[in-house]
C-alpha cells in the first residue's frame, strides 16, 4: 500500500509539473507582452495593418492573417492526402505493402524543419516561379512545404482511427452486397469521422506553429497578400526574424504575438479535447 501511495504521488507530481510548466509559460509571455497594450490599444494591435516596429507601428493583423492563410492552405493539401494515405494503408494495401510504406511516411515526421525549408527553396519555389510567376515565395510554396510536414501526423492518427472501427461493421456492409469502396465511404469513414477530425486539428496545430520551414519559403513581407504570388509573413516568421535584435516596445510586441499564438494553440487543443469528449459520451 505504501508503494502504491508513493507511485500515486509521483504520478500526481509529474502531472502537476506539466500543468505548472504551461501556466508559467503563459504567465511569462503575458508579463512580457501585455505591457504593450498600455501603449498600443489591443484593437489597434490585432486589427492594425501596418507592422513597422522601427516606426512604432505594431499592426499585427497581416501576420495573423498570414498564419491562418498558410495553415488553411497546408491543411487543404495535406489533409486529404493524409486521409487518403491512411485509407490505403488500413483498408486497401496488403500487409507487406503497408509495412513498407508506413515507416516511410512516419520518417517524414523526423526530418528537421530546416531540411524541408531547403527542399522548398531548391524545388518548390522554382516550380512555383516557373508555372505561377512572381518570385516563387509565398502562399503556394509555404502551403506545399507545410502540407508535407503535417501529412505523417494526419495519416498516422487517421489510420489508427480507421483500424479502431469494429470489423463487424465492415463485414455487415460487405455481407449486404456493398463493394469495398462503398463500405469505406458509407461505413468506415463516417464511423471514424470524429477521430479524423481530431487528426486534422492536430495537423492544424502543427502547421500554425511551424517556424523555420515557413520562414525560408514565405518571402517575409508583413503585408496582407492580394494574390497567390505575393510574399507575406506569419507570426512565427516575424518572431524568429526579429527577436535577436528587438528591444523595448518592439520586443514587447513580439511577446504579444507569441502570446496570441499560444492562445490559438491552446484553443485548438481545447477543441480537440471537446471532440474527444463528445465521442466518448456517445
Amino acid at each position: 500500500m505504501k508503494k502504491e501511495k508513493l507511485l500515486r504521488y509521483v504520478f500526481l507530481l509529474a502531472a502537476s509539473v506539466a500543468i505548472l510548466t504551461i501556466f508559467l509559460i503563459f504567465v511569462f509571455m503575458a508579463v512580457k507582452g501585455v505591457p504593450l497594450f498600455f501603449k498600443v490599444p489591443l484593437t489597434g494591435f490585432l486589427f492594425g495593418t501596418d507592422w513597422s516596429p522601427t516606426k512604432g507601428h505594431f499592426g499585427a493583423f497581416p501576420l495573423i492573417v498570414g498564419s491562418f492563410l498558410v495553415t488553411l492552405g497546408a491543411v487543404a493539401i495535406g489533409g486529404p492526402l493524409g486521409i487518403a494515405v491512411a485509407i490505403f494503408l488500413s483498408e486497401i494495401a496488403s500487409s507487406r505493402v503497408a509495412n513498407f510504406i508506413r515507416p516511410t511516411v512516419e520518417l517524414l515526421a523526423g526530418i528537421p524543419s530546416v531540411i524541408y525549408g531547403f527542399f522548398g527553396i531548391m524545388l518548390i519555389v522554382p516550380l512555383v516561379r516557373t508555372f505561377v510567376g512572381g518570385a516563387g515565395f509565398g502562399f503556394i510554396s509555404a502551403s506545399f512545404v507545410l502540407a508535407i510536414m503535417i501529412l505523417p501526423t494526419i495519416a498516422a492518427l487517421t489510420e489508427d482511427t480507421l483500424r479502431s472501427v469494429p470489423k463487424a461493421h465492415k463485414w455487415g456492409s460487405l455481407a449486404l452486397g456493398a463493394t469495398e469502396w462503398q463500405t469505406i465511404k458509407k461505413v468506415t469513414l463516417p464511423s471514424a469521422s470524429e477521430g479524423i477530425l481530431s487528426a486534422v486539428i492536430l495537423g492544424i496545430g502543427r502547421a500554425i506553429g511551424e517556424t523555420m520551414a515557413v520562414l525560408m519559403v514565405i518571402g517575409n513581407a508583413p503585408i496582407i497578400p492580394t494574390s497567390l504570388r505575393d510574399p507575406f509573413s506569419t507570426i512565427t516568421s516575424v518572431v524568429a526574424l526579429d527577436m535577436s535584435y528587438a528591444s523595448g516596445e518592439h520586443q514587447e510586441a513580439l511577446f504579444a504575438l507569441a502570446l496570441i499564438l499560444f492562445i490559438i494553440s491552446m484553443s485548438l487543443v481545447a477543441m480537440l479535447r471537446f471532440v474527444s469528449r463528445q465521442r466518448s459520451t456517445r
